[in-house]
Formats: structure tokens, C-alpha cells, sequence
């Protein structure tokens, strides 16, 4: 799938990736950019249609919907990373309102419309979700719960024609990665790789070179194949009445 007179929706479009995907998806052709934030966003390409939206806000959610005509590929990019050690449960809860359940309303309320176009979801994780950052746990086991969501999506919506693919990011030079003093990707990098990676029907996205280290003995692991294992057993149930 290119990007060439597509939609495309983008949540948390306001910075970091977000804002990077709106500009490459603008950049690769796209029809119209749906830009989802919490707070109001003026853009200056016509392209760009922004939609007030927060993910954990079911009623946005829907009207958000409701505004959008056609939808070829969801982006769910929207986040919440805080330093934690697990000792406050609530903080826990917040990560998973938004990394996971926040992705997994969108998932569902855009469904048709991606049913219609036969689109794609694209779920930006991270590679914290395969190996715990012990500095930041609750975002890593929202990710973690969120890359298993990915792939059970996957394997329930490839008959409807629906493509879904994780981003499984590395260290990526936002406001969310301030503090992390490591070698970190640029947003706009990583933006371009994601895109990529939908063009060439990568289930699993390695968008920068930390991350991209690790594409191919994942791809081969044998983790990867029993996914693909289970996945046949939604191809074999026998079709609803």
C-alpha cells in the first residue's frame, strides 16, 4: 500500500512521530491526513483535517468517525511514557487506558471504514513491548499487551482484507525520550521507515537502526513462527452462519 491519494488518520499528530507521520504522509501524496490531538491544531497544508480526539474518550472517538468519510490507513500513535517502579497502580492503569485500550477503541470504531477501503491499522509500539524497560515498566507491559492486541488483530481481520502492522521502535529523539540518554532516531527517520515498512506489507516494522538490528533474527525466531502457527487457527474455524 503507497500512500498516493490515500486517508490516512494519525493519532497524537501534534508532536514527536505523530507530527512526523502527518508531514510524510503529506510529503508521499496523500489525499487528506486526519490529524488527531487533544488540544486544537492548525496546520497550513488543506490537506490536513484536524479532529480533536482523545483515545480514551469513546464519544470523540465516535465522532470522530462520524466526520470521516473514507479511511485507508488508522495510525494509532497516540502514548503516555512516564518513569515509574510500579508501585503506584494507577499509573499502571493510565498506561494501559491509552497504549492499549485506547488502541484497541480505535481499532474497533474504524473498522468498517477500513473494511470498506481493505486498509490498514498500524499500532506504534515499541521495542519495549519484546523486552522490558525496566526504567519505565508500565509503559513496557502496556506495549508489551499492546504488541499481543496487534497480533491477534492481525490474524482476525485478515479476511475482512484489513492489514494490521506493529511498529516496534527504538529509541526515538521526542519530548517522551528526554531522558534517556541513548543514541535516539530522528522523528522524521522514523516516520519514512514506518511507511516503508506498510509499502513493502511488513507485519512487523523495525523503523530505525537500533531496532532494524534486530528485523531479521526476529523474523526467524521461532516467537514469530508459532504466531504465525496460531494465526491459521482463525483461518480453519468454520465461517459463521
Amino acid at each position: 500500500m503507497t500512500l498516493k491519494n490515500k486517508s490516512v488518520m494519525v493519532t497524537g499528530a501534534n508532536r514527536g512521530i505523530g507530527q512526523a507521520l502527518v508531514q510524510e504522509a503529506l510529503r508521499q501524496g496523500a489525499k487528506r491526513v486526519y490529524a488527531g490531538t487533544r488540544q486544537p491544531l492548525v496546520h497550513s497544508d488543506s490537506r490536513v483535517t484536524a479532529v480533536t480526539l482523545d483515545v480514551t474518550d469513546r464519544q470523540q472517538i465516535q465522532r470522530a468517525v462520524e466526520s470521516i468519510e473514507s479511511l485507508d490507513i488508522l495510525i494509532n500513535n497516540a502514548g503516555v511514557a512516564l518513569y515509574d517502579d510500579l508501585s503506584d497502580p494507577a499509573v499502571l492503569e493510565q498506561h494501559l487506558a491509552v497504549n492499549l485500550f485506547g488502541t484497541h477503541s480505535m481499532a474497533r470504531a474504524f473498522l468498517p471504514l477500513l473494511t470498506h477501503s481493505r486498509g490498514a491499522i498500524v499500532n506504534v509500539l515499541s521495542v519495549a513491548g519484546l523486552a522490558a524497560l525496566p526504567v519505565i515498566p508500565a509503559y513496557s507491559i502496556s506495549k508489551a499487551a499492546a504488541f499481543s492486541l496487534t497480533q491477534s488483530l492481525r490474524a482476525l481481520l485478515a479476511e475482512r482484507g484489513v492489514s494490521v502492522h506493529a511498529v516496534l521502535a527504538g529509541p526515538v529523539d521526542t519530548e517522551m525520550s528526554r531522558d534517556l540518554e541513548v543514541a535516539k532516531a530522528s522523528p522524521a527517520s522514523v516516520a519514512q521507515g514506518i511507511f516503508d515498512g506498510v509499502a513493502k506489507g511488513e507485519q512487523d516494522i523495525f523503523p530505525d537502526p537500533m531496532s532494524a538490528s534486530m528485523a531479521e533474527s526476529w523474523r526467524g525466531s521461532a516467537v514469530k513462527a508459532v504466531e504465525l502457527q496460531f494465526a491459521m487457527l482463525v483461518a480453519a474455524q468454520p465461517a459463521a452462519a
